[in-house]
């Protein structure tokens, strides 16, 4: 198996644990990453406050870029979920709309770039469910989890608005991934919650006490295991805080669902960066 590989800015920076343990676990899978040379920011963050066009040109470039590549890579593998949802929406945009097509290549064109719509956009999350599944991940298994009860946490935008791989509103396709390392799963209705990442700049009382709702959702785990590095961040790093404000220790190991299945396959915590996770339980801790 052989995907194209956007990382995104977030696995440069704040995730970059994201980035070295997707990378660990697929090189052990025998599938393998080719990076995008040259990608840049996908404009995730408030590139559709300056400018629609800008909006979609920004992760169309990524994608136009992806389209000189390798031909036998047919899709393009991304774990960001706000990365994701933004190049799977102007790939979507530009196939289903000439004339923003049109607007965007004339763009694209200053740097002798073409957006033809020949590549697919995937998340992280549906290539390991779909395309790897359980079955390769147990053939895989060095280390059992049964000790552990953890919580999937998906998030809002690996499924919001794009209903490719799981339902939006009820999902599982963390779940058989996990089970076939011998974890058991916590049964909870957050996994889909909303985890208030926009809002902890404009109304942070509301984003927090989301994040205090997802974390007591959570309470009696070992870990909630996610997807989605600003969820990471959020549910990281704000335990201190609504801890006090709930009067009740919220102190949750938070990890990225390839650093878990990575310790299930063998890799040393080193490989998958545990050391730069805020929220560390002994049990995880290298």
């Amino acid at each position: 198996m052989k995907y194209l590989y956007y990382p995104g800015c977030s696995l440069e920076g704040t995730a970059k644990e994201y980035d070295h343990s997707t990378r660990a676990l697929f090189k052990v899978l025998g599938a393998q990453l080719i990076e995008i040379p040259g990608w840049t920011c996908c404009g995730a963050s408030a590139a559709e406050a300056e400018s629609e066009l800008l909006s979609i040109v920004l992760p169309a470039r990524n994608l136009a870029l992806a389209e000189s590549m390798d031909e036998s890579a047919t899709d393009i593998l991304v774990p960001c979920s706000a990365c994701y949802l933004n190049l799977k929406r102007a790939a979507e945009e530009t196939r289903k709309d000439p004339g923003l097509l049109a607007k965007v290549n004339e763009v694209l064109a200053t740097e002798g770039l073409v957006l033809k719509g020949r590549k697919q956009v995937r998340h992280l999350l549906d290539v390991l469910a779909s395309d790897i599944g359980p079955q390769k991940i147990s053939g895989h298994i060095h280390t059992g989890m049964d000790q552990f009860c953890v919580a999937p946490y998906y998030g809002c935008q690996c499924l919001r608005p794009y209903a490719v791989f799981d339902d939006p509103e009820l999902p599982t396709s963390m779940e058989p991934l996990i089970r076939a390392t011998g974890a058991s799963l916590h049964d909870w209705h957050m996994a889909a919650k909303c985890c208030g990442a926009s809002l902890m700049n404009i109304q942070p009382e509301i984003g927090r006490e989301m994040v205090a709702a997802i974390l007591a959702g959570a309470v009696g785990t070992d870990a909630i295991v996610t997807v989605c590095p600003m969820c990471q961040m959020n549910l990281e790093g704000y335990q201190n805080q609504v801890s006090r404000s709930a009067h009740q220790d919220l102190h949750q190991a938070i990890i990225y669902l390839p650093q878990f299945l990575g310790l299930a396959l063998g890799l040393a915590p080193a490989e998958l960066s545990l050391d730069l996770n805020l929220s560390k339980p002994l049990a995880f801790r290298p």
